[in-house]
């Protein structure tokens, strides 16, 4: 079976196709954020279109760097680029490729991937968090996505961390994701957070408030593994190493919960994995 994955990001968008379970064509373009919706849209019909000109498709997976309503199969909102509000996503695919497709936000597709083919390797429970253009969160329970009642489960990048902190684009003050995300530190801080992530002193800094977001998820869900995904992720252990010896701090003395936590193996590509193993659930 092939399968197209698409990951639609705040600032790129990433396209693949499996044989077998085995990627075979992958390209990644920069969003076009003036385009919106329509740029993004067009971009991928004329990608896969020209794939198929090679290989059939047979399913299609697609991870969303926003707010997912899972159980109707549309998006919700789009934070960062325009044009998405309650969109049909599947029935685009549906029209302009003529295979079915199911969609999921870009957390949740990203932990399915590194849970089944990465660094996950099984943990259950896991958490995988993404420091990219935003942060967002999944959950793996039983070895399956938890979703929530409304499909808003793990939505980390916006628990409150500095009630006092700057405002957030989701209109609260002090988030994980406004103090954390790429998108803030490079307009806080005018450098991109690959740069950032290369001063020791900046990381001590930052890893107090993201281990502040962290220390929730480690002392609600009790993890066995947390996965970090996403661009900032690539710091690897300059970022990790000292975001642990900060959780130690930060967890009540009295937990023995666990502190395991890595960076993603499947790096750039944990949310297209994420979508071969998501498009399994079109069969249930």
């Amino acid at each position: 079976m092939n399968v197209l994955a698409i990951d639609v990001g705040g600032t790129k968008l990433t396209m693949g196709v499996f044989e077998d379970g085995r990627m075979i064509l992958r390209e990644t373009h920069l969003t076009d954020k003036e385009g919106g919706r329509d740029w993004m849209l067009d971009k991928i019909a004329s990608i896969a279109k020209a794939w198929t000109s090679r290989l059939p498709l047979d399913r299609c997976g697609i991870g969303f760097g926003g707010p997912v309503n899972y159980s109707k199969q549309r998006v919700d909102k789009s934070t960062h680029v325009g044009g998405w509000n309650d969109f049909d996503f599947p029935a685009f695919i549906q029209r302009e490729l003529g295979i079915p497709s199911i969609i999921d936000n870009d957390a949740n597709v990203g932990a399915l991937g590194e849970y089944s083919f990465g660094a996950g390797a099984h943990a259950d429970p896991m958490f995988y968090i993404t420091l990219s253009t935003g942060i967002g969160g999944g959950i793996i329970i039983n070895g399956s996505l938890f979703r929530g009642a409304d499909s808003f489960a793990g939505e980390i990048g916006h628990i409150t961390i500095r009630p006092e902190g700057p405002r957030c684009l989701c209109g609260s003050n002090g988030c994980l994701e406004r103090m954390c995300s790429g998108l803030w530190l490079e307009k806080d801080h005018g450098k991109p957070p690959k740069d950032l992530m290369q001063d020791h002193r900046f990381v001590q800094k930052y890893v107090v408030d993201l281990a502040l977001g962290l220390k929730a998820c480690i002392l609600f869900l009790n993890p066995a593994r947390i996965v970090v995904g996403g661009g900032i992720s690539k710091a690897g252990k300059k970022l990790i190493d000292p975001l642990k010896a900060e959780l130690r701090q930060q967890i009540t003395s009295w937990s023995a919960a666990r502190i395991d936590v890595v960076t993603a193996c499947l790096a750039d590509d944990s949310v297209l994995y994420g979508a071969l193993a998501l498009v399994d659930e079109l069969e249930k």
